[in-house]
C-alpha cells in the first residue's frame, strides 16, 4: 500500500512539473493556487499594468487570483521568500495611479473574492469579501430595506476593497460620510503572511485605531480579505431637485448658502454647461443644455422634513438668481438624473478621446474663486475643461479633456494639473477628497505636510511593512518612502524581478 501511495505521489509530482512554469516564482504561485489562476503570458499581464489614470508605470508581474484568505497568505509568503514586491488590485478603476505596478511586482487581483458572506439586519452589519462590487451590495440589500451608503461614481464597477484602500467617497457622502464612516472592521493579511483583525463590531473597540490607519492607506500596509460594513436604512422619502443657474459662480454661491442655512442635503452635485451638453448627447437625462450650470440636490428622510428642506432650498436658490427649479416627479426621472451625473466622465469622449480627472478639496466659500482660476488656467493653456464635482463638501473634479495623440498635449495637461493642485492648496484646500494619492500626487505631499509629518507617516508604513514590499513607490514622495524603487520603471518588458 505504501509503495502504491509513493508511486501515486511521484506520478502527481511529474504531471505537475510538466505543466508548471519554468519560472520558480510563477511555479510556486501555481502550486499555491492553480495554474489557471496565475497569469504568466505577457499579453495577459498587460491589462493589469494600467488603471484608469493617465499614468505609466512598469508591467505587471505574474497576476494571481486568490479565492480565500489562506491563498492570499501563501502568495505573500512566496513573495517574501523570493524577495518580490506585490501590489493588490481591485477593479483597476482608480484615477491616481495607485494600482499601477512599478517594475514587475506580483499582482494580487482580488476580483474572485467577491462573496457577500453574512448579512445581520438586526445589528445592521454585513461581512463581505473585497472583490464585491459596490453597487451589487446595495442591490442585494435593497429588498431588505437597507443600502451601503458610499456611492463612488464608478460604483457599477469599483470594488469594496478598492474603496477601503482609497477611503472612497461619492455624491451621497455629503450627509452620510465616506468609506471610513461605514467600515467597522477588516481582516487583513500582513506582509509576512500573518492575519490580523483591525477594528471591531463594538461601538468603541479598545486599543489603537488600526482600522482608521488602514483605511485610505492605498494598499501599502496589507491586503484586505474580509470587510465588516455598516448598513444604512433606506430613507422614508427622497426628493431630487434640479436647479439651473446662469453661471457656475451663482451655483457655487448657492451651495455655501444652503449649508450656511443649516441644511445638509444627502447630495449636492454641480455641473457646468460643457458637462451638461455631453451628458445629454450621451444619455438624455433631462438636463437643460442652455443653463450655465446646474445643481443636483437630493434631500432624504421623513416626508414632512424632506418637503420643508426642499422648499427652503428652492427659496435660497431663487435669491441667488436660479433660472429654474424642478423636482423629479417619478423614480424614473430621479434615476435618469443620477445616471446622467454618474456618466459624465464617460460622456467626455464626445469632446475628445482622453481625459484627466483631477481631485482636490477646497473650502466651500472658495469654490467660486477657485473655479474661476481653474477655468482661466485651462483657457491660457488651450485645454478644454469640464467641471463636475461634489459641491457640497468642496470636492472638485476638473476634467481636462484632450487628445493624447497630439504632440505636447499630455505634457500641458500634467502642467495644468499641477497648477490646479497649487491653486487648491493656496485656497486652504487639500490634495484629495476620494481618489487617493497614488503616484499622481505623491510629489505634492511635501506642499501640504511638513518633513516631520512625512517622516511619521513613513514610520507608520514601515511598522507594517519594513521591507516596503506592498505597493512600493506610492503615496509618500521620493526621499520619504521606505524604499526607493524608481529604477524599476526601466526594467525591460517581459523580465521578472
Amino acid at each position: 500500500m505504501k509503495y502504491i501511495q509513493k508511486m501515486q505521489r511521484k506520478i502527481t509530482q511529474y504531471r505537475e512539473s510538466k505543466y508548471l512554469s519554468t519560472d520558480p516564482v510563477v511555479a510556486d504561485l501555481q502550486r499555491a493556487l492553480t495554474r489557471d489562476r496565475v497569469l504568466e503570458d505577457i499579453d495577459d499581464r498587460i491589462a493589469y499594468s494600467k488603471d484608469e489614470s493617465v499614468f505609466e508605470g512598469g508591467i505587471a508581474g505574474p497576476v494571481c487570483f486568490p479565492t480565500s484568505t489562506q491563498e492570499v497568505q501563501e502568495i505573500m509568503r512566496i513573495a517574501e521568500r523570493h524577495e518580490r514586491h506585490v501590489i493588490p488590485r481591485g477593479a483597476g478603476s482608480g484615477l491616481a495611479g495607485g494600482a499601477i505596478p512599478l517594475g514587475a511586482p506580483i499582482v494580487i487581483a482580488m476580483t474572485k473574492m467577491n462573496n457577500i458572506l453574512e448579512v445581520d439586519i438586526d445589528n445592521r452589519i454585513a461581512w463581505v469579501e473585497p472583490g464585491v462590487i459596490n453597487l451589487e451590495l446595495s442591490d442585494y440589500l435593497r429588498p431588505l430595506g437597507f443600502h451601503y451608503a458610499p456611492d463612488p461614481s464608478s460604483q457599477q464597477i469599483c470594488t469594496l476593497g478598492g474603496n477601503v484602500a482609497n477611503n472612497s467617497g461619492g455624491p451621497h457622502c455629503l450627509a452620510d460620510g465616506v468609506t471610513d464612516t461605514h467600515v467597522l472592521a477588516m481582516e487583513v493579511v500582513l506582509p509576512d503572511g500573518d492575519v490580523a483583525l483591525f477594528g471591531g463590531l463594538d461601538a468603541e473597540p479598545e486599543g489603537l485605531d488600526l482600522r482608521g490607519a488602514f483605511i485610505g492607506s492605498e494598499g501599502t500596509l496589507g491586503i484586505t480579505t474580509k470587510i465588516a460594513v455598516r448598513l444604512t436604512p433606506n430613507p422614508d422619502d427622497v426628493q431630487t431637485i434640479l436647479i439651473s443657474f446662469p453661471s457656475m459662480r451663482k451655483a457655487a454661491e448657492t451651495v455655501s448658502a444652503i449649508i450656511a442655512d443649516g441644511i445638509v442635503p444627502a447630495a449636492m452635485e454641480a455641473m457646468d454647461q460643457k458637462t451638461i451638453e455631453v451628458i445629454e448627447q450621451h444619455i438624455p437625462a433631462g438636463y437643460p443644455t442652455n443653463a450655465g450650470a446646474v445643481l443636483l440636490v437630493e434631500v432624504e428622510g421623513l416626508a414632512d422634513g424632506v418637503e420643508i428642506d426642499a422648499l427652503r432650498i428652492g427659496e435660497i436658490a431663487e435669491t441667488h438668481e436660479a433660472d429654474d427649479i424642478k423636482i423629479a416627479q417619478t423614480s424614473y426621472q430621479r434615476d435618469a438624473l443620477w445616471k446622467g451625473r454618474k456618466s459624465a466622465f464617460g460622456a467626455s469622449t464626445y469632446l475628445a478621446p482622453n481625459y484627466y480627472l483631477h481631485d482636490t478639496v477646497v473650502p466651500r466659500s472658495e469654490l467660486a474663486n477657485v473655479l474661476d482660476k481653474v477655468n482661466q488656467l485651462a483657457e491660457e493653456n488651450d485645454l478644454t475643461i469640464m467641471n463636475v464635482f461634489h459641491a457640497g463638501d468642496g470636492n472638485l473634479h476638473p476634467l481636462l479633456v484632450f487628445d493624447a495623440n497630439e504632440e505636447g498635449t499630455l505634457d500641458r495637461v500634467h502642467q495644468v494639473a499641477a497648477e490646479i493642485v497649487k491653486i487648491s492648496l493656496e485656497a486652504g484646500g487639500v490634495l484629495s477628497g476620494e481618489h487617493g494619492i497614488g503616484i499622481e500626487k505623491q510629489e505634492f505631499m511635501s506642499q501640504l505636510f511638513t518633513h516631520s509629518d512625512l517622516e511619521h507617516q513613513n514610520k507608520l508604513r514601515t511598522a507594517f511593512d519594513p521591507q516596503c514590499r506592498i505597493n512600493p513607490g506610492k503615496v509618500l514622495p521620493t526621499g520619504h518612502s521606505c524604499a526607493d524603487i524608481q529604477t524599476l520603471n526601466n526594467i525591460p518588458e517581459g523580465t521578472w524581478v
